[in-house]
């Protein structure tokens, strides 16, 4: 009989998109080959996310010395119509904020 851990998800609650954009926030000086680890991506495709973010105007960058350093543009609105009154800064806060807080014991 098969587990539910057995089974691979078929569908997530964050995108790569949301994923990337929140590992950015955590660390504006982030590695992007760091970050493809960390979302279990290759380094290719989060540097498509990141060009996706930067052209959508959610983050940018400038480069020091051989690194880039990000900077999220925390009052872009998000895409979607049912979140289009929320921002950036918003998504941002409810994934880093329940990040930071130690579990109720």
């Amino acid at each position: 009989m098969e587990s539910n851990l057995d089974r691979r998800p078929t569908w997530t609650f964050l995108t790569n998109h949301a994923r990337v954009l929140s590992l950015i926030a955590r660390d504006p000086d982030v590695r992007l080959r760091d970050v493809a680890a960390a979302c279990h991506l290759t380094e290719r495709a989060v540097q498509g996310i990141v060009a996706d973010l930067e052209a959508e105007g959610y983050l940018t960058h400038t480069r020091e010395g051989r690194r880039n350093r990000y900077r999220i543009t925390p009052d872009t609105r998000l895409r979607h119509p049912a979140e289009s009154d929320r921002t950036v800064a918003s998504l941002l806060h409810l994934l880093l904020d329940d990040l930071n807080r130690s579990p109720a014991s």
